[in-house]
Parts: C-alpha cells; structure tokens; sequence
C-alpha cells in the first residue's frame, strides 16, 4: 500500500504589526494632548483662584491701611520699593518679583487693631503697645493658612517686619540673620515710606531727614548691609517713589507686572 505524503504546513508570514502600532501611537498622542490639554487649565484655574485671593488680600491690607487715615498707596509703595531694594541687594528677579507681590500685606494683621489705638496721637500705654504689636502674629495668621509660594512670603514678612537686628524687636525678638530676607528687606522700606508720608499724629519727614534717622538705626533695628544699600541707591529709590505716588499703580498692575 502506498502511502500518502506528509503535507508540511504553508509558512505563516509573520503577523502584520504596523496597524496595531500606528493605532497604539495615535491612541498615545491623543493622551498626551488631552493630558496636555487639561494639565494647562489646571494651571490656569490655579493661576485664577490665586489671583483672586491676592486680590482680596491686598485689598484686606489697604483696608487696614485706611484705618491707620492712609490713602491705600502706601502699601504698594512698600511693594515696589521692596522688590528694587531686592534687586540692589543681588538677588534674583523672581525673588525681587515675589517680594513686591509678598510686602504690600506686611500690616494686613492691623485690620484687628482698634481705631483707639491705631489713630491715637499721643505715646501709647504699655497696654497699648502690646494691643499694636499683635498685629504681626495676626497677619501672619491669616496669611499663614496657604501653601502657595506668595502667601508663605507674605506671612514671613508680617510676622518678621517688626523684629529688630539686635534683638529687641518683636514678636519673636529674632536677631540678625535669624530674621528673614525678606522681612528685613521689607522693615527699611517701610521704614522710610512711613517717614516720609503724613501721618495721623505728625507730618511727613523731608527726605534728607528720613535718611539721616535711618542711618542711625543702621546695626540697631536694620541689618547694616541692607541700609548701606538702601542709602547708597537712596535717589533712585526715591524717584521710584514719588512715581508710584504719581501714578498710583492698582492692584492689577501690582500683581501682573512682569
């Protein structure tokens, strides 16, 4: 009997993957592209809440100003001044950008302060006194309650504003460098501003004058450095701010300036 052959399988060609791989990498792209897509609104809408809260918070702290018989442009002097100060001292722009966004809420705390204490005229009592220098751990406090970069700096600043070089400040009597940057920087241009600007229970002092008092308290209430730098760029700091009193930036500009 004769027997049949062996019939070997037809080769199998080898399975056509280009299909599945250009679907899988336009599968893929269109991820990334919605991903992409929502990753920026995201960021967007974060961007918007954070200038809404800015907003509200400058506009706490001209509140607090006006309670103190200010015309509100105080603070956003304290912003710009700051942020060239920074500048003048070496550090980077994003910092100086930072702090002029962080200083203007430096005495939003006040807004808890009594009128009696804060428009007295004559020298507060040591019961007074204690009343006034709450308002640093009150700022802090409600600027302290966010993890957004801005709103950290500004409760640093609040809280550290009023701590002195030697020591004697307040609330924390910090010394030195163990006062924050940024609260340094923003007590001399607070400092001086204050000066220079009518107050409910006295008038302004010239510039000439505010510089002579800030000089003395050089090593005492302010870092030396910072005061040295001030004093050696006193005319351009000045001129910056008489333009801000001219042209009394919004709040808008404050924050969006680049």
């Amino acid at each position: 009997m004769t027997s049949l052959p062996v019939l070997e399988p037809a080769p199998q060609a080898p399975p056509d993957t280009r299909c599945f791989d250009e679907a899988a990498a336009a599968q893929m792209e269109r991820f990334v592209r919605d991903f992409g897509r929502m990753y920026r609104e995201r960021n967007e809408a974060l961007r918007e809440v954070t200038r809404a809260h800015h907003a509200a918070l400058l506009h706490l702290s001209a509140a607090a100003d006006l309670k103190d018989d200010d015309t509100g442009v105080h603070i956003v002097r304290i912003g710009y001044l700051a942020e060239a100060l920074a500048l003048a001292l070496g550090q980077t722009v994003g910092y100086a950008r930072m702090l002029r966004k962080a200083a203007p809420m430096h005495d939003i705390g006040k807004i808890g302060t009594p009128d009696s204490v804060l428009k007295k005229p004559g020298k507060l009592t040591s019961e007074e006194r204690q009343t006034m220098n709450c308002h640093a751990a009150m700022g802090a406090e409600i600027l302290g309650r966010s993890q957004i970069p801005v709103f950290r700096m500004a409760a640093e600043v609040a809280l550290t504003h009023h701590e002195r070089y030697d020591g004697q400040g307040y609330p924390a009597g910090l010394a030195g460098d163990a006062i924050p940057l940024s609260g340094r920087i923003t007590a001399v241009v607070d400092f001086f501003d204050a000066l220079t600007m009518d107050r409910v229970y006295r008038p302004a002092f010239t510039v000439p004058v505010a510089l002579e008092m800030l000089a003395a308290e050089r090593g005492r209430a302010f870092d030396p450095v910072i005061v040295d730098t001030f004093l050696a760029h006193a005319a351009a700091i000045d001129a910056l701010r008489c333009k801000i009193t001219q042209e009394c930036p919004s709040f808008d500009a404050l924050i969006d300036a680049p």
